[in-house]
């Protein structure tokens, strides 16, 4: 294969949903840059640019306008995704969808809508690859870890949040559980590189970022990169039970149930090797700035 890809990818055209999200926009960047002509949706109106076009929808309708793709991705709801594939006539050779690794850190979560959650993943892939298969389609899913880098996830970026207005944050004795951070930069390049590579169809891939951290390691990093330099305070978990209880008595931190402070003591570690090993999937390592977190 050539190790330029831009060359490979000249007037290749591309449809992208969720192109505006922090995953999107990585992706959209990518593939302007390697030549794509790209059609794009957004439920809200965008501005058009050099080899960019964008289509006001969602996943709810079928599919209005011309259907000579080369690839189709998708950085959008997987279970929306799947669902709208199978009602469409979208015949592109290639198709690449982000999932989630909750497919299985949620598969047995004590919460029920958690459980649901990754039923409904669970379920989406494999009516997308079916999908696919019966089309003769090269399908490939990529389920993210914990995602950072646009300041606009529900973690890392609340972490900071939250810290930056209180001048510190907790964090309960029992989160010990291990953490692979990734980057939405990362992302978008996996989602571009994969249609390189043939191996990568009827395959779903981890992507987790290049470090494993402790879950208190994660957080001191994160407040390291902020100017008003909050202090990481670790508390007995009884006392984080009482705080919690009384934030969400006054409705705060509705995120964070017993379910969620279970998976802080879990070691969500995720194997990157397949995606190393068939296409070259290299992340980086957990550097956040307070531009990462949205500061």
């Amino acid at each position: 294969m050539e190790n330029d890809l831009d060359m490979s990818a000249v007037s290749r055209k591309a449809l992208v949903f969720g192109a505006s999200g922090q995953i999107g926009v990585c992706l959209l960047a990518n593939l302007r840059a390697a030549g794509w002509t790209v059609t794009a949706v957004s439920r809200q109106p965008q501005l058009p640019g050099p080899g960019l076009c964008w289509v006001q929808g969602d996943l709810s309708g079928a599919w209005q306008g011309a259907d000579d793709f080369d690839a189709v991705f998708c950085c959008g709801p997987l279970d929306h995704f799947a669902r709208w594939y199978a009602a469409s006539a979208m015949h592109a050779p290639r198709v690449v969808a982000f999932g989630s690794t909750s497919v299985e850190v949620k598969r047995d979560s004590s919460d029920p809508a958690e459980r649901d959650v990754a039923r409904r993943l669970r379920e989406a892939e494999q009516l997308l690859f079916a999908t696919a298969a019966g089309r003769d389609v090269a399908a490939t899913v990529l389920r993210p870890t914990l995602v950072y880098g646009a300041g606009r996830d529900k973690t890392l970026s609340a972490i900071a949040a939250l810290a930056v207005r209180t001048g510190f944050f907790l964090l309960p004795t029992c989160a010990t559980g291990l953490r692979q951070p990734v980057h939405v930069q990362d992302l978008g390049d996996a989602a571009l590189r994969v249609v390189e590579f043939p191996e990568t169809a009827g395959r779903a891939y981890a992507l987790g970022g290049g470090e494993i951290l402790g879950y208190s390691e994660m957080v001191r990093r994160v407040l390291a990169s902020l100017t008003t330099h909050p202090r990481l305070w670790r508390v007995p978990t009884p006392l984080f039970m009482l705080v919690l209880r009384v934030a969400h008595a006054s409705g705060r931190l509705q995120n964070i149930n017993r379910a969620a402070l279970a998976r802080m003591r879990e070691p969500l570690v995720f194997d990157t090797g397949p995606a190393q090993r068939d296409f070259g999937y290299a992340p980086r390592p957990f550097l956040p700035t307070r531009e990462m977190v949205g500061l």
